[in-house]
């Protein structure tokens, strides 16, 4: 009798025009805006690759070690899983400067190039969105008649004079439909894989396909709660057009109202002027700190009669021949004028002082900026992520956000990703420091001048970045998807605890 139960809430769905027409939307939905999708992924990562052979090439240029700062750029490769849900991988910045002289932070960020309006317009709107609105949709409107259009038309009734249980007709209500609503889902995601196939431009990892598999299966569970959702208010109400209303509201509130809702109203609520001005304020208070030290450190020099307001081989930049002067020190930021083509004899007395004097305010700079960069992510940490972390909390009362943040953490386009390579680039810019300290490059010639031949750049480190594992992204996800688990079987329990005390 189960078994016949199902088969036929399978055939009735089935044969329903609104399974027809969701079914063809979807499907034209999915495919018209994967071809979009990747095309803007084919076009963001020909950008990656553009960028990362001209930042290359402007290293090669540098003819000292301190033109090189603020040419050395590190770029964050696309995610092909962005297709599925883009996440924050796109509104981030994807590029970021390598200083010793500032700890990048997501502050730092840049983007490659300008992104196409025309294909923003689109490609804003994700698999994972169409998922999450659509087929929520078709999830309620399957459910609002399960019980309530059969206990209108009277065949509740009639079924009911058979000998099968109460539970056992919620459940195979429940297969049925689950079966209807992933047919769709499934056929989306296979049409979706075929054009990656055809495309030839995105490359999936074994971790990619674990991922995808993950994404599949929160989508079944999160269809699962919204058809849960339906048949309570089916349960709950005696007319289908009652339960259709209702399930309109529900589904209008939960997956479009409610988490734009919240953002405003924490955006509105949370200011952070008072935050940055301290943070600004401190960081000015370092600057000067440093710029005491660096005088200090002249003023103690045996060289007489210097103006530490000027520059130290004061005279042309690049390209240029120094002059002498009796002015000998570095102004605050001066890296235009350290990079020196050539010294004459001239200047070759005051060579040592240079290097030693490069040597104290280098070391003193990196120290400065490090402690700069504790005050940044401190700020940002305040500002922001405690910002966006309140809302992301506020917005979990939402099973279509839950679903978006889980997704995100499966395709590893979340905030967890984008720190990930923050964190890299960090790590780089040490690695670069400690370079630079082994070589003893800051109390060399070549830092300041490049008249006894070019820096060979051969053995700078190179920066490499590899995306956080498959098993990294399940435990960021794994707390959305516990609360969406338990979220259907409060669901399917209190459904099922209605239905069994109400009459037919």
């Amino acid at each position: 009798m189960f078994l016949t139960l199902i088969w036929r809430e399978l055939l009735t769905n089935l044969m329903t025009f609104r399974f027809v027409v969701a079914m063809i939307v979807t499907l034209l939905l999915i495919v018209a805006n994967t071809v979009v999708l990747i095309a803007d992924y084919e076009r963001r990562l020909a950008n990656y690759n553009t960028a990362v052979q001209q930042h290359a090439q402007k290293v090669l240029e540098a003819e000292t070690y301190s033109e090189v700062e603020g040419k050395i750029r590190v770029d964050r490769p696309p995610n092909p899983l962005s297709i599925f849900n883009a996440g924050l991988d796109r509104r981030l910045g994807n590029s970021i400067h390598v200083r010793h002289t500032l700890v990048p932070t997501l502050w730092d960020t840049q983007s490659h190039s300008a992104d196409n309006p025309f294909l923003n317009l689109f490609s804003n709107v994700d698999l994972v969105l169409i998922f999450q609105v659509i087929l929520s949709l078709l999830a309620l409107l399957f459910a609002h008649d399960a019980i309530a259009g059969e206990r209108e038309a009277g065949t509740l009734r009639l079924t009911m004079t058979n000998p099968v249980s109460r539970p056992i007709i919620l459940l195979a209500k429940y297969i049925s439909a689950m079966a209807c609503l992933i047919l769709p889902l499934v056929m989306s995601l296979l049409l979706a894989l075929i054009l990656f196939s055809i495309s030839g431009s995105i490359s999936l990892s074994g971790d990619d396909w674990l991922r995808i598999g993950g994404i599949l299966l929160i989508s079944i569970i999160y269809l699962s709660v919204f058809y849960l959702i339906g048949l309570l208010i089916s349960t709950l109400t005696r007319r289908t057009a009652t339960a259709l209303m209702l399930s309109m509201v529900v589904w209008s509130t939960l997956v479009l109202i409610y988490p734009g809702l919240i953002v405003f109203a924490v955006n509105r609520v949370w200011h952070t002027s008072s935050q940055l001005e301290s943070a600004y304020s401190e960081i000015e208070q370092i600057w000067e700190e440093f710029e005491r030290e660096r005088v200090d450190f002249l003023k103690r020099d045996l060289v007489a009669g210097e103006n530490t307001n000027a520059d130290m081989l004061k005279g042309a930049g690049s390209g240029g021949t120094y002059q002498p002067s009796d002015a000998i020190t570095l102004k605050y930021f001066s890296a235009k004028s350290r990079n020196l083509m050539k010294i004459d004899k001239a200047s070759e007395p005051r060579i040592p002082y240079a290097k030693t004097y490069y040597q104290f305010t280098e070391s003193l700079r990196i120290r400065a900026a490090e402690r700069t960069g504790q005050v940044r992510q401190k700020a940002l940490a305040q500002v922001y992520v405690r910002k966006a972390n309140l809302a992301k909390n506020l917005m979990r009362l939402s099973p279509a956000a839950m679903y978006d943040l889980t997704t995100e953490a499966w395709a590893g386009t979340d905030f967890y990703s984008i720190a990930d390579f923050i964190l890299a680039v960090q790590r780089y810019r040490g690695t670069i420091i400690n370079y630079f300290h082994d070589e003893e490059i800051f109390s060399s010639r070549q830092w300041f001048a490049s008249d006894q031949g070019k820096v060979d750049w051969r053995n700078l480190p190179q920066f490499s970045y590899q995306r956080a594992n498959v098993s990294t992204s399940i435990k960021h996800a794994s707390g959305d998807i516990a609360c969406l688990l338990l979220i259907n079987c409060v669901l399917f329990m209190a459904t099922f605890l209605i239905f069994v005390r109400q009459e037919v």
